[in-house]
């Protein structure tokens, strides 16, 4: 019978550190995942590229409703980073990352004090960035937009 409930205890015991390496684990990829996503948004209120590109994965893609469907780093940096020059601010407004996917929605405020508010999905690849499909919300939608939404 002890020999029974020495077994019961020592398999508790073992699934019970299981259970805590893993969350560990989770815990610190969240944490790196939430840190990359900062940099991301500071590297634009910066107008840094080079903190940028840094933290994007080989083969980085971006989509959004601009016409942007998987474009590369080249296009990329063509197309989007000029934004940049337009961009104060960012105010993120909810972060949820699960593994390796992550959802930020933020206000983006322009350097003439336009706001726009998005959604982006980002998925990492070995602490990177590896793809980043943003989903425009109402009004300006992107700080180079001369649509002021009026």
């Amino acid at each position: 019978m002890k020999t029974n409930s020495l077994f019961a205890k020592s398999i508790i015991v073992g699934i019970t550190l299981c259970s805590y390496t893993s969350f560990v684990q989770k815990s610190q990829e969240i944490t790196r995942n939430e840190k990359v996503i900062r940099e991301y948004y500071a590297a634009y209120e910066k107008k840094d590229w080079h903190m940028l590109e840094l933290i994007l994965a080989d083969g980085f893609t971006f989509t959004s409703p601009a016409g942007d469907d998987h474009i590369n780093l080249k296009l990329y940096k063509e197309r989007c980073w000029p934004n940049a020059n337009n961009t104060k601010r960012f105010d993120l407004e909810k972060i949820i990352i699960d593994g390796d996917d992550a959802f930020v929605t933020y206000n983006g405020w322009t350097t003439d004090g336009r706001l726009f508010r998005n959604t982006e999905h980002f998925k990492f690849k070995e602490g990177k960035i590896k793809e980043n499909e943003c989903f425009f919300g109402t009004g300006v939608s992107f700080p180079n937009n001369t649509n002021t939404g009026k």
